[in-house]
């Protein structure tokens, strides 16, 4: 029973890293005032793009950078479009998924079936040969504890920092804050390459260690549900953290759960994440009050200079 817990656990925190990383680099987006529904598109880019890189440099690392800039290159082109065009950005970030999805089929051809490097799991002396805690803190990545590292930092930043602030001032009023002298427009397009940065490393994740592997749509909705973590945190990181572990245990209980021999249909196991999205998004819609706490009031509305 023990093995199998550890197993569990070692599993969910697995799961929850694309998660943790997509939905952290949306907080900071959100947090300016901009909303990206792109984000599962820019995963699926940052996957592909690591995935080519890794295995034609037989580098992993080579891998991870190559996601980072597909992410960066897919959210600055949301950001032209929505910040500097002025488009729709609802319209746009969901013109950005289904783009993202069709480059990557395109570009993803070739590499159905074909073996990549895989990020080496980190092994500390005396720690990770610890019974229990050892696989299960100390067994991992290092983009499972740079995940946690960015969340870290990213919270202390919104807090604590004067960068922060100003975040979250352009989010709250972004007249007021270019009236303050801040420029608006710079802000939001530091903060989508921010958000489009860590999407691409989620995909990174999920093609060179989650399932070390290229299959189209490999994402599987996991940058939509990392849209709805944010929402479900109310736009704070500790609760962003929770959601995403809640949400990667759920994405690996339909394996335990047939293991322990319980009769449950396995698709209906299969589609708890995404059914568990809607119960908590409803649930949490009933809370007015704790939206408006912490949603950015700017959020999803445009910003012209001198309009």
């Amino acid at each position: 029973m023990t093995t199998l817990l550890v197993a569990f656990l070692v599993s969910t925190i697995a799961a929850a890293t694309p998660l943790l990383l997509a939905a952290t680099g949306e907080l900071v987006v959100e947090k300016t005032g901009v909303l990206n529904l792109g984000v599962e598109g820019m995963m699926l880019g940052g996957a592909i793009a690591g995935f080519a890189a890794a295995h034609g440099t037989g580098l992993a690392s080579v891998g991870v950078l190559a996601a980072l800039a597909a992410g960066v290159a897919l959210s600055l082109l949301f950001a032209v479009i929505c910040l500097t065009l002025q488009t729709n950005q609802t319209a746009t970030g969901l013109a950005l998924t289904i783009f993202g999805r069709g480059f990557s089929a395109l570009l993803g051809a070739g590499y159905v079936g074909i073996p990549a490097p895989t990020l080496p799991k980190l092994h500390v002396p005396g720690l990770s040969d610890l019974p229990v805690l050892g696989p299960v803190l100390f067994g991992h990545d290092a983009l499972v504890y740079l995940a946690l590292a960015l969340l870290a930092a990213v919270a202390w930043c919104i807090r604590w920092t004067h960068l922060g602030l100003v975040m979250r001032a352009v989010g709250d009023s972004h007249e007021a804050a270019h009236a303050l002298g801040y420029p608006v427009v710079a802000i939001r397009y530091g903060a989508v390459a921010f958000g489009g940065a860590l999407a691409g490393l989620a995909g990174a994740y999920m093609s060179l260690a989650y399932t070390p592997m290229w299959a189209q749509d490999m994402t599987a909705g996991r940058g939509w549900v990392a849209v709805a973590l944010v929402t479900f945190s109310a736009w704070r990181p500790v609760w962003l953290l929770v959601g995403a572990w809640f949400f990667g245990a759920l994405m690996y209980l339909s394996l335990y759960v047939q293991a322990l021999g319980v009769a449950v249909p396995s698709a209906l196991l299969s589609a708890l994440p995404y059914v568990g999205t809607v119960v908590v998004l409803v649930l949490i819609s009933r809370d007015a009050r704790r939206i408006r706490l912490h949603r950015p009031a700017m959020l999803g509305r445009p910003f012209q200079v001198g309009g």
